[in-house]
């Protein structure tokens, strides 16, 4: 586990997920949405974008958390080693939106680019979830089960199976390969 890609719908835990397999692994994190924005919320243009991210993805290590666009996210997914799919219930998206929300009135969310509006970007989520769970989910799901004899493919489904998986990862790689609930 070198390069990894962790990808999901909206308010899923990816921010949180990716913080936490950063510290345990050492590997350098870099969230897509710090990246795409500037502080205080501003989009960064889309040329510097991904150069930027094209960048990321000629390091040995990393782990990149988030979407980006679909160039960009498609480019990723094929540069990992390790693919980590956050495939919650929708209604927990939805839950875990407003939770991010009322939390960010008190601090930066994982994940969040330094002063940005947590209402605007709470409200995108909101707008967000219902489509990629329309578009983006059977694709995640069909390029998860495409990569599983190829990579490391891990396909999460509850915040049992992301604990699980973390605690897998931080009892070392003999443990990487058990067949516990998450692993594909």
């Amino acid at each position: 586990m070198k390069r990894v890609a962790i990808f999901g719908n909206a308010g899923g835990g990816k921010s949180t997920l990716a913080k936490k397999l950063a510290d345990i692994t050492g590997l350098p994190l870099h969230p897509i949405d710090s990246i795409k924005y500037r502080p205080g919320g501003g989009e960064v243009p889309h040329v510097e974008y991904l150069e930027i991210h094209a960048g990321l993805l000629r390091n040995e290590r990393w782990i990149i958390d988030g979407f980006g666009c679909a160039a960009s996210a498609w480019q990723r997914f094929s540069a990992a080693d390790t693919l980590i799919y956050v495939d919650m219930p929708l209604l927990r998206h939805y839950a875990w939106v407003t939770k991010r929300l009322l939390k960010g009135l008190f601090m930066t969310p994982e994940g969040w680019p330094a002063n940005s509006p947590i209402w605007e970007g709470s409200l995108s989520g909101y707008r967000v979830i219902p489509l990629c769970h329309k578009h983006m989910t059977p694709k995640y799901r069909l390029l998860v089960k495409e990569q599983a004899s190829l990579k490391q493919v891990h396909h999460l489904k509850s915040p049992a199976e992301m604990r699980a998986f973390l605690s897998r990862v931080s009892r070392g790689p003999a443990a990487d390969h058990d067949s516990s609930a998450g692993a594909v």
